[in-house]
């Protein structure tokens, strides 16, 4: 059975350039250029992924993102940007998006993101881990995803929580990116580190005292990432 994608682009270029590559590789295409059409045809086909711009008429990729994940926590959104702004990119892993692709994007880069995210959502997901997180001042709940710095709550989405599970289990230990990436966004990744780097980014604001300066999650330069629980 053909895989259905969603693409919603305003550029009628790049739109129809997606369908017509997307179609030649075999995958079954709807489309739309606005972001309140999107959410309709998105209800009538239930697609298995979907190419979201940021930039699109009636709602934003953002609002469609938002409306999306509150019903549906798992089909794969990859949003399409052409702002450079790190800011944005943040926006739209925190309000669920699984990837971003910067315009002008490759052919080979744009379908390798698609197979990669497509077979992430057909692994059988482990065993969830519901046992709270505590270090520091910082205590999160997985099962109701609340969290607080000291008496101050904050937000956290499951990637964030999963991010923490995986440094809190190898604490003290330099992990590769390339790692970090296979555990967490899973089946060998073929993004972007990036897209990593822009999540510690996130978490940083919001368990570190000084995120410009943080003393959790060290970058450890030409090689990963180290988290050290205890100071």
């Amino acid at each position: 059975m053909k895989k259905k994608i969603l693409v919603v682009e305003d550029d009628p270029s790049i739109l129809t350039g997606l369908i017509d590559l997307l179609s030649s590789e075999g995958y079954e295409v709807a489309s739309s250029t606005d972001g309140s059409q999107a959410l309709v045809l998105y209800k009538q086909h239930k697609p298995d992924l979907i190419l979201l711009d940021i930039m699109i008429p009636q709602k934003s990729g953002y609002d469609v993102c938002r409306e999306i994940r509150k019903e549906d926590p798992l089909t794969p959104i990859l949003m399409l940007t052409a702002k450079g702004e790190e800011v944005d990119k943040v926006v739209g892993l925190e309000i669920g998006a699984d990837d971003y692709i910067v315009k002008p994007f490759g052919v080979k880069e744009l379908l390798a993101r698609v197979r990669a995210a497509l077979r992430r959502r057909e692994v059988k997901p482990a065993k969830k881990n519901d046992t709270p997180i505590k270090f520091g001042d910082i205590y999160v709940d997985p099962k109701t995803l609340k969290a607080t710095k000291g008496s101050k709550e904050f937000k956290i989405i499951p990637r964030e929580i999963a991010l923490l599970q995986l440094f809190i289990s190898r604490d003290g230990e330099v992990l590769d990116r390339a790692i970090i990436l296979d555990k967490i966004w899973g089946v060998q990744y073929e993004g972007t580190t990036r897209t990593l780097d822009q999540h510690i980014v996130k978490l940083r604001q919001k368990i570190e005292d000084n995120p410009s300066d943080p003393k959790y999650i060290i970058t450890v330069h030409g090689a990963g990432y180290r988290f050290v629980s205890k100071q």
